[in-house]
């Protein structure tokens, strides 16, 4: 069965890929496409610090490891991640290259020293010893000198040096200084600029005198930032403690990857290796700067041409709450559903500043895992606290690359008289859920919201999510039951309406694909609908292969890593998988289970991944309004029919552009349009029953 299955990382970098191609694509704007080729970077950068440094890892401890389903060692993905990767950067460069190409028409030009004018050149080296050298720490790699520690992406030049009697050194000046502007404008007012590291590079002669300037490059480290904080755990230490330290030692971490400007002589190449304990293979020559985040401000001095940027579109008002009305009373007469970024996350902010200040209201209790750098969900829970609230939070530390700013608002959060919870061992909570418990008429009522993203005011207008809002009180016991668990260092073990990972997630799914596929054995039509970040977990992967077997129609949106290939003759022949890359990042989790009234619909903030599954506390919530029902299943088959932003998977486990047969559809821009036109339709309605009322 291995012809069924990708390896994992090969898989990853097919997403990469598929994000290139916007960055490729003549129809996205050019800006977007600037923004696209850094994606593809910033993406590449975090997949080694995390995956190849696993594997790394993985290679030291024990190197027989392998794959569960490609039956690759470490080693072996490690060669091919590093083959594939060199292939994609070179598309890299080419895009890059084309899209500043076409900038230049606009007016916009980077340069280097072979096309400076003499005038230019003057002002530069002017601007080099005022500017840069005062600021500058070279170094010269000797026996009284060692190699110095060079930090996670930052840009260094390096240049070997010939002394007088014919020895080699080597010399490192830093290129990444915040006292420094990145993009250095050229005087003349033309649009002429030039990096901050090339004009180092290009006078690093003067910096180190006496010596004779035989090569030079640019180099970029990037380092392993995979760290097991729960193995490396003394439980005498003070948790918030001992991980705002772990994040300091993962900044020492050993290298794996280096970048390069330009070839330089292999002795050279080889002492860096040396040096920084980099293999040869896992060296890689850029023709791109080796960091393209300086885009933005490019993006900023072209503003004033909107055909350059997508459409702007703003985060509309939800159709289904009413202005001037309490959230909570909303919630209480039935569910809700915001859908991000199509509709703003305001409503639920809503919620929880009425609930800190509802006399009613006895309790607030939330999981968090990332959050906006100035969060309003904070406020309200800081809020609450001041205001006699019994306010319970659990705040993951173990967030990855988010672990600095939850430190902090951790400590913010305890200040104000809230429970702190850090986490559970051994398990990441990764769930989106909050639960307000308030003291009603008829007893304790409570209003749940699960969310299939972060409670991330800027990624609410980025990451496409869903956010359920009800009054169930099944669903509000078992959330319950679940910060029940949390608060006393337990996963749940049972729950009768959510499913809730590690425990009773993985499990009832299986259950859940097992019932359609006896529905098929019984001759009726039998359905699975997934929408997924990543598939990865082999038990479910295996599942769905049996389900397509017995003859199961399964659809399924997989955005990143899907070690799953459709389309397999006698296999996997009734799975149809695709991939949307587009505007916005495809983030919202949705499970569909059987057809018409049968049907169980899911949000969840769980992907198909063992780490998920059986290895995090996640939730998955069931929707039970049919009007819910009905419009989660509408956004997913628009999904499923877009032909603009998707891409479909094949037998041969490549991803190719699904063919625009009729109508374009691009399922993004339509359900923006449609948040537009719903709140559009509201206010003509309300202006109507205005109208007749003063009549």
């Amino acid at each position: 069965m291995e012809n069924l299955y990708v390896n994992r990382e090969l898989s990853w970098l097919k997403f990469n890929e598929r994000v290139l191609e916007e960055a490729e694509n003549p129809e996205v704007p050019l800006c977007e496409r600037m923004n696209f080729v850094s994606i593809y970077q910033s993406n590449l950068d975090e997949f080694f610090m995390v995956r190849v440094g696993s594997l790394q890892d993985q290679m030291l401890v024990n190197k027989k490891i392998r794959d569960n389903k490609t039956n690759m060692t470490s080693e072996e993905q490690i060669k091919a991640i590093l083959k594939e990767v060199k292939r994609l950067n070179k598309r890299k460069d080419a895009a890059y290259h084309a899209v500043m190409e076409k900038v230049e028409e606009y007016g916009i030009k980077l340069i280097d020293f072979t096309v400076a004018k003499s005038e230019e050149k003057k002002f530069l080296e002017q601007y080099f010893n005022r500017e840069i050298v005062p600021l500058s720490s070279p170094t010269i790699v000797g026996k009284r000198q060692p190699f110095p520690f060079l930090k996670n992406e930052d840009i260094y030049a390096v240049v070997v040096l010939e002394t007088r009697s014919g020895k080699e050194r080597i010399g490192i000046i830093p290129c990444t200084n915040n006292m420094v502007e990145r993009l250095i404008e050229l005087p003349g007012g033309k649009g002429r600029y030039i990096l901050s590291e090339d004009l180092i590079l290009h006078y690093i002669g003067k910096v180190f005198k006496g010596y004779k300037v035989k090569g030079k490059s640019l180099i970029r480290v990037v380092r392993n930032a995979d760290i097991d904080a729960d193995a490396l755990y003394d439980e005498d230490l003070d948790y918030r403690e001992f991980m705002a330290d772990l994040m300091k030692e993962r900044k020492k971490l050993s290298p794996v990857r280096l970048d390069m400007s330009r070839e330089i002589d292999e002795s050279v190449v080889e002492a860096l290796c040396r040096y920084l304990d980099v293999l040869p293979e896992r060296v890689f020559r850029s023709e791109a700067p080796l960091d393209l985040s300086f885009v933005y401000k490019i993006q900023d001095l072209l503003r004033m041409n909107p055909e350059l940027f997508y459409e702007k579109r703003v985060p509309q008002k939800s159709a289904s709450f009413r202005d001037g009305e309490s959230i909570l009373s909303q919630i209480k007469e039935e569910d809700k559903l915001l859908s991000y970024p199509y509709e703003s996350i305001r409503p639920f902010l809503r919620m929880l500043n009425e609930a800190a200040e509802d006399d009613s209201v006895i309790s607030i209790k939330m999981t968090l895992y990332r959050l906006a750098k100035q969060s309003k969900v904070i406020e309200a829970l800081c809020e609450a606290a001041e205001n006699g609230k019994e306010v319970v939070v659990l705040v993951e530390l173990r967030a990855r690359f988010d672990e600095e700013n939850n430190i902090r608002w951790s400590r913010m959060l305890e200040k104000a008289g809230c429970q702190i919870i850090y986490g559970l061992e051994g398990y990441k909570v990764h769930s989106k859920l909050c639960l307000i418990t308030r003291k009603g008429e008829d007893g304790i009522e409570y209003i749940t919201q699960i969310g299939t993203g972060n409670y991330n005011e800027k990624t609410a207008r980025l990451y496409t999510d869903l956010s359920l809002m009800t009054a169930n009180d099944q669903i509000g016991m078992d959330a319950a039951r679940v910060f029940q668990a949390l608060t006393k260092g337990e996963t749940v073990e049972e729950s009768e309406h959510l499913l809730v990972a590690p425990k009773c997630l993985q499990s009832r799914i299986i259950d859940m694909i097992n019932e359609e596929i006896e529905h098929r054995k019984n001759g009726e039509e039998a359905y699975i609908g997934l929408k997924l970040n990543s598939l990865t977990d082999k038990k479910l992967i295996d599942k769905l292969i049996d389900a397509s077997r017995a003859g199961v129609k399964i659809d399924m949106i997989v955005r990143g890593i899907c070690c799953l290939i459709p389309g397999v003759k006698g296999e996997t022949d009734n799975i149809r998988i695709i991939s949307i890359v587009g505007r916005f990042l495809e983030h919202s989790r949705i499970y569909i289970f059987g057809c018409g009234e049968r049907a169980k619909y899911y949000i969840s903030s769980a992907d198909f991944m063992t780490r998920n599954t059986v290895k995090r506390v996640e939730v998955a919530a069931p929707i039970y309004s049919q009007a819910i029902r009905n419009r989660v299943r509408a956004l997913f088959d628009l999904m499923l029919s877009d032909n603009r932003k998707a891409r479909a998977a094949g037998a041969d486990g490549r991803y190719t552009l699904v063919k625009s047969e009729g109508e374009a559809i691009n399922s993004q821009e339509i359900l923006y349009q449609e948040a537009y036109d719903r709140i559009a339709q509201r206010n003509a309605g309300q202006a109507a029953e205005s109208t007749e009322e003063e009549k």
